[in-house]
């Protein structure tokens, strides 16, 4: 006999919308340990649909405090928050919170250097949400060596890029990084490897940028989770356009995380 449905019992179920697409796991989605680095605007936007896809166990990891400025960009903060003597990974965990009670989520207030592959081992995903080459190259490396899936965003106004790289068998960040960006690398770091203190220009940031890049990188946690084919590639929109486009990215031969041994 078919089972009875009361009206309006479906809808009891927080997820019942997003169980209708038949090749998401919310198992494996609900199960899943995921770590987010960064709780600026693109965190914010990454946890928020994290959250309410129906993740329950996240880490978020950032070292800074919020700014009166973070206010027009971050939808978990407000406005007081600049003076809490919080940091931004305690307020996102916070408001995650609020969203909903039954998601599990730790702050992690430190650097992403003090993160090495064996803690990463620790997480079924990793998504970059960050704004400097160093910690990302830090990230991609760890997470590669961890064999550890990484979703990597970043966002300039109105332009955004996404990488999956799904160690061993994609090409990862590095491998598509030119010189301009090693040239940062060189700058931020003086010859006894220690932070060196340079003038770095603000990036223009844009809201709803931020929100499609967020909403891609959590779609691609998604479809890794639910066994489905990742983007190997890289995507880049251009909201002015309304375009995006995939640009092909080989194995670089010459990368460290690549070469057996050339990286412990």
């Amino acid at each position: 006999m078919a089972a009875l449905i009361r009206p309006g019992e479906r809808d009891e179920d927080r997820h019942d919308r997003t169980r209708l697409i038949p090749w998401v796991d919310m198992e494996r989605v609900a199960s899943a340990k995921v770590l987010v680095v960064g709780a600026g605007a693109l965190g914010n936007e990454a946890v928020k649909d994290l959250v309410l896809f129906g993740f329950r166990h996240l880490d978020v990891m950032d070292m800074d405090s919020v700014v009166r400025s973070n206010l027009s960009r971050c939808v978990l903060f407000r406005e007081g928050d600049q003076s809490s003597g919080k940091g931004k990974a305690s307020l996102v965990a916070e408001r995650a919170g609020e969203l909903d009670p039954e998601v599990q989520v730790k702050a992690i207030e430190g650097q992403v250097q003090s993160l090495g592959p064996e803690e990463m081992k620790g997480y079924d995903i990793i998504l970059g949400c960050l704004d400097n080459v160093a910690a990302r190259l830090h990230l991609n490396a760890n997470s590669y060596h961890a064999r550890v899936p990484y979703v990597d965003g970043g966002t300039d106004g109105f332009r955004g890029r996404v990488q999956t790289v799904v160690p061993p068998l994609t090409p990862c960040l590095q491998c598509g990084m030119n010189r301009s960006h090693f040239k940062v690398m060189e700058r931020r770091f003086s010859c006894t490897g220690q932070d060196t203190v340079f003038y770095q220009p603000k990036m223009a940031a844009e809201i709803t940028t931020t929100s499609i890049i967020a909403a891609v990188q959590v779609r691609e946690a998604i479809k890794i989770l639910s066994r489905r084919p990742a983007i190997a590639h890289v995507l880049h929109y251009d909201g002015l356009a309304g375009t995006s486009d995939i640009l092909a990215l080989d194995i670089d031969p010459e990368c460290p995380n690549h070469v057996p041994g050339k990286l412990s």
